[in-house]
């Protein structure tokens, strides 16, 4: 039996602990010796309920191609395939597994969705295939050796809102509005528990629906509840809806929103009622004169023109850069090019500056990347961090996830 045979049989991950160095294990698994390409992949929702999401992907292709005009990550070309999932989770199962058995990815980069990304991991552990900045905040992925996320915990980023809210603008009477779902689900996690240990009661906690455009009744209850301040996670077009209430209302509030918010989109949905909004980020400013911000703002616009710049295309562009940091920190090991050895190398990253992101940081057993955050806030049709990136509340950041 040939050794082409002898893997269809017993799989890429056996023939590895056999032949980790071999040429054609090599090839099995994108990493072409001779060229010095490696193939990457992810899915991505070119149909389906979220077509705009693939944003995020052009980001991401945008940052291989100008990695690879500049010579490639130590040498090394990228060669980065993506396919349409829909945003369907069953769907995003079976187009991981064509790019495993037919594209012979290397590593899954940059995928998009929570949903979606959480029901590849079975096939991706068993698989032993990375998943390398999944685009989504599920807790799941933090705890997991083969996933190396980006975002954070959505608990994180409203501790950290309220954490500023209250000692550094000094409010006391707080108000949460949160998506009745797992992300709005998790702001609140994390939001309560920071709340519970700095002795401050939330003066109002309300629920909405992702579908809500008329936030009357909600902004109502935040009103009588005497509220200074409200923390809202949901969508741009939540946030966009609940700041037109309170105006309609002349509810007076000091309004604070996730990192996905503060793009020119919002702007767009919001006008001046966005003016003083104050946004969580764990991602510079897109207007950073930083030159990753620099590059991604450049890139972008000449890959995908008709692209907007704003935050989903520098979280793409910084999931992306994330693979470029791992996969140097691999080739300076000088170990072969494995996905075990990818694994390996991806848990000696240490306060790296990965696109938008700063100190970013993966040990074995912990896989929570991004450990800090900036407070952004809404000027002049713009964005300005007005506080540094600062780690995140402990009581938030240390609680293992219900």
């Amino acid at each position: 039996m040939n050794r082409r045979e002898l893997l269809k049989l017993s799989g890429a991950t056996a023939l590895a602990a056999l032949y980790p160095g071999s040429p054609l294990l090599a090839d099995e698994i994108g990493v072409d010796l001779a060229a010095k390409t490696v193939t990457v992949g992810g899915f991505t929702p070119i149909t389906g309920p979220v077509p705009f999401y693939a944003i995020l992907t052009h980001a991401a292709d945008s940052y291989f191609k100008s990695v690879n005009e500049r010579g490639g990550i130590k040498g090394w070309k990228i060669k980065y395939v993506t396919l349409d999932d829909g945003y369907d989770p069953a769907r995003s199962v079976a187009v991981a597994r064509r790019l495993v058995e037919e594209e012979r990815i290397f590593a899954l980069v940059a995928a998009v969705g929570t949903a979606t990304n959480v029901a590849v991991i079975p096939f991706a552990k068993e698989s032993g295939l990375a998943m390398v900045g999944p685009i989504g905040g599920a807790s799941a992925f933090f705890a997991e050796p083969n996933i190396f996320p980006l975002l954070p915990d959505y608990g994180w980023s409203a501790a950290s809102n309220a954490e500023f809210a209250i000692n550094d603008l000094k409010l006391k009477k707080i108000a949460l509005l949160w998506e009745n779902d797992e992300l709005g689900r998790s702001a609140k996690r994390g939001f309560d528990l920071f709340m519970e240990a700095s002795k401050i009661a939330p003066v109002e906690s309300v629920p909405f629906e992702v579908k809500t455009t008329d936030f009357t009744p909600h902004l109502r209850r935040v009103a009588n509840s005497g509220a200074e301040a409200a923390i809202l996670f949901g969508s741009n077009a939540n946030l966009a809806a609940a700041l037109k209430a309170a105006d309609r209302q002349a509810v007076k509030l000091t309004w604070f929103a996730p990192f996905f918010t503060a793009d020119p989109s919002t702007y767009k949905l919001a006008g001046e009622l966005l003016e003083g909004v104050y946004f969580s980020s764990w991602l510079l400013p897109v207007d950073s004169k930083e030159p990753e911000v620099q590059a991604y703002r450049e890139a972008v616009t000449k890959y995908y023109p008709g692209d907007p710049v704003g935050v989903f295309g520098l979280n793409g562009w910084s999931n992306a850069a994330l693979f470029g940091n791992l996969f140097g920190a691999l080739i300076d090991s000088g170990r072969p090019i494995t996905r075990a050895n990818l694994l390996a190398a991806g848990n000696t990253l240490t306060n790296a500056s990965v696109g938008g992101a700063r100190k970013v940081t993966f040990v074995a057993g912990d896989h929570r990347g991004t450990r800090q955050e900036a407070i952004l806030q809404a000027k002049g049709n713009a964005f300005q961090m007005v506080r540094d990136f600062k780690p995140y509340p402990a009581v938030a950041f240390d609680a293992k996830p219900s």
